[in-house]
Order: C-alpha cells, then sequence, then structure tokens
C-alpha cells in the first residue's frame, strides 16, 4: 500500500487476517487454512501477486499446493471482498482498507464506494482508497447511460512519494 503516514505492517497483516477472521464467521463462511495462507501471502506484501506468485510462496514455504486450489481460494476470497483483483497488474492484493474504522459503515466500508488504486510504476505498491464522491460520479455517468456499474474500480499508474523521494522513479519492478 502506499502510505501516507507511517505503516506498522505486522499490524496492518494482523489486522487484515483478524478482520477476514470476523467477517467469515458472521458471514458463516469458512475460512480453510488454505485460503489464510493465501490471503496471509497477498497481505505481507502490497504488491500485487499473480496466482502463480502466490503458489510459489506457499510451496517455498514447505506447503505443496496445485494451482487450482490457489485459484479456488481467490476466488473465494475475491467474492467475500477480502482481496482485490488488479486487472492491468493481472494480479490480487488483499483489502487493507480501514474495514469499520471512523467510516461509519461497519463491515461492509468497502460495498457501494468506487475502489482507487494508485499503482506505482517503480517498486509496484498498490495504495487502496474508496470514494463516495466518485461512486456519486459513477452512478451518473451510468444512469445517463443505462448501465448498471458493479464493481466500479478505478487504477491510476504513476509513482509514490517514496520512490520519488529516493529517486527510483526510473526503474520499474
Amino acid at each position: 500500500m502506499i502510505e501516507l503516514k507511517e505503516h506498522d505492517h505486522a499490524k496492518c497483516v494482523d489486522r487484515i487476517l483478524n478482520h477476514a477472521q470476523d467477517i467469515c464467521s458472521k458471514r458463516g463462511v469458512r475460512l480453510t487454512e488454505q485460503r489464510l495462507k493465501v490471503l496471509a501471502v497477498l497481505a505481507d506484501s502490497h504488491v500485487p501477486a499473480s496466482a502463480y506468485d502466490i503458489l510459489d510462496k506457499i510451496n517455498r514455504q514447505g506447503n505443496k499446493l496445485a494451482p487450482v486450489a490457489i485459484y479456488r481460494a481467490l476466488d473465494f476470497l475475491t467474492q467475500q471482498e477480502l482481496i482485490h483483483r488488479i486487472e492491468s497488474r493481472n494480479g490480487y492484493v488483499a483489502c487493507s482498507h480501514h474495514h469499520g474504522e471512523g467510516s461509519g459503515k461497519g463491515e461492509e466500508c468497502c460495498h457501494g464506494d468506487v475502489t482507487v488504486f494508485l499503482l506505482c510504476d517503480s517498486c509496484g505498491r498498490a495504495g487502496e482508497f474508496h470514494s463516495d464522491a466518485l461512486s456519486g460520479l459513477v452512478e451518473t455517468i451510468a444512469s445517463t447511460e443505462k448501465f448498471r456499474a458493479n464493481a466500479p474500480v478505478l487504477e491510476i499508474s504513476g509513482i509514490c512519494e517514496m520512490c520519488q523521494q529516493s529517486g527510483d522513479e526510473d526503474q520499474a519492478p
């Protein structure tokens, strides 16, 4: 995630995993060990990972999984809105939005908002933001065209502040 302030990554990972367990429990769905391992790999990095990147990381940890198991886990985690697919990078990231923290929306804080990803072309990290204002604009545009938007996502490529400051903006991930 592209951070706007100091970031305690261990706390971030714990928050994502705990949130996933709470949501799955409330919804009555199973967050199996395999699904949790996939989510943990995604939560461990704010750089979008492909299914095969995830498979490689899990297998290097001594857990032998087949590609089909990874894809099933990704499908489940996406359906539960615990991860996001980054289309332009053909990868996935754990949902890092602060669920229920000051949003006033509870567990479904991302639902209905437009999700905006800021994707750093240098380090590869993805920052996740949500916008009610953009949601209204998307609804206006869609209704003008008699179109129903299902999951509005905006991906913006550029260079994050950290890469700008370090001079790494000319190096691709």
